[in-house]
């Protein structure tokens, strides 16, 4: 028996991909899959709310949309990741199965911050002209916390992102207020009920993001390969936003977990 083709080296790969990509995002209870045909359009789509039930759903889902695109897993040329951040559990089973595709496939992996993509996807579904536009994607973080990222589109383009006024990502420790931190910006709430500082369509603005997801994924992972840019497979980890199990309660500065165990 022959193990898997090897993969390309981390950081490069040669030429622009002209197969079909996949897609997976499962950082959100609403989970995502998409099939791309390499140039940035989606050949199909699936989104539906996994809530925790990941592991469960994610394969299943995933041969059922390769059999409606006609695709199969051998003409694959690449798989795109949503990393994150997100709960553990999901990020977990999506990150590994589309390792596992890259892997065993011998194709070239690309992880996108799922952030990303929803801020993508909230711009392509929203009615915001081409003036420069402030993005705020807020979503869970553990039962009451919320992580905040930032993002900023310029230069009339919906893929040009650049963290807003130099601002990075944080955790807003439950009880802050929401409104300073998202002031000016189109707030985008991810699993997250209408609540003071939260609007209607704020959640409104986050089911749309979700639905874009995957083509936004698509387009973020074509042109990463198309720059020679691919992931280690190895090496290549989520973002987490809760707090390691057994501890109440953070010391000092609060990040989020990058531990590849």
């Amino acid at each position: 028996m022959t193990g898997p083709s090897p993969l390309p080296a981390a950081g490069r790969h040669a030429g622009p991909v002209a197969h079909p990509l996949v897609a997976i995002d499962t950082a959100t209870r609403r989970a995502c899959i998409a099939i791309g045909d390499g140039l940035g359009a989606p050949l199909a789509m699936r989104t539906w709310h996994a809530g925790y039930r990941h592991g469960e759903e994610l394969l299943a889902a995933l041969d059922d949309l390769l059999r409606d695109s006609g695709v199969g897993l051998g003409d694959l040329g690449g798989v795109v990741a949503g990393t994150g951040p997100g709960a553990f559990t999901g990020l977990r089973v999506g990150l590994a199965t589309a390792k596992g595709l890259a892997y065993g496939l011998g194709i070239p992996i690309v992880g996108v911050p799922s952030t990303e993509g929803l801020a993508a996807a909230s711009v392509e579904a929203g009615n915001h002209g081409d003036e420069p536009l402030d993005l705020a994607v807020l979503l869970p973080a553990g039962p009451h916390d919320r992580y905040l990222a930032r993002y900023r589109r310029s230069d009339g383009r919906a893929r040009t992102w650049e963290d807003a006024l130099g601002h990075g990502p944080e955790l807003v420790p439950g009880g802050e207020p929401i409104e300073p931190r998202v002031a000016g910006a189109v707030l985008v709430a991810i699993d997250l009920p209408s609540a003071p500082g939260i609007s209607g369509e704020a959640v409104a603005a986050g089911a749309r993001a979700q639905a874009g997801r995957g083509a936004a994924l698509l387009d973020a992972g074509r042109a990463a390969l198309d720059r020679g840019h691919a992931d280690d497979v190895a090496v290549l980890v989520p973002a987490y936003v809760t707090l390691p199990r057994g501890i109440t309660a953070p010391a000092g500065t609060i990040e989020w977990s990058r531990d590849p165990r």
